[in-house]
């Protein structure tokens, strides 16, 4: 049942959204896709890829034409974002599935925690 296409998109319509606002549709697919239809983390892993790449580059796109990206800031962290992304999916690649889990749930929890203590800085 959970695996049928209205799930499907309805799961997919709820991540995009929580990704379009930056909350971390991807973090939470994967969750979806290993805990709740049981699939191969490896699996999930491409699929989360390939996921976040339109959902990334059409919030990206929509914050530009809202001049809320200053390129020359950000650039840097697109280089080096994907020059990381790069080696640590070679290193993911030789390292033990379990171990692999185990950090991102680690990930996960830090993430959760940071959120829920969340204060918005004061305006100066």
């Amino acid at each position: 049942m959970l695996d049928t296409l209205p799930v499907a998109l309805f799961a997919g319509i709820v991540l995009g959204f929580l990704s379009g606002i930056g909350v971390g549709g991807g973090s939470l697919l994967m969750l979806w896709l290993t805990l709740v239809l049981e699939m191969k983390h490896s699996d999930a892993r491409i699929i989360n890829l390939l996921f976040f790449i339109p959902t990334a580059v059409i919030s990206s796109v929509f914050r530009w034409k809202q001049k809320a990206l200053d390129m020359k800031k950000i650039l840097p962290a697109i280089i080096c974002g994907c020059i990381s992304a790069a080696i640590f999916s070679i290193i993911s690649k030789q390292t033990d599935i379990s171990l692999l889990k185990k950090l991102f749930g680690i990930l996960l929890l830090i993430i959760g925690i940071k959120e829920l203590l969340y204060r918005p800085r004061k305006a100066k």
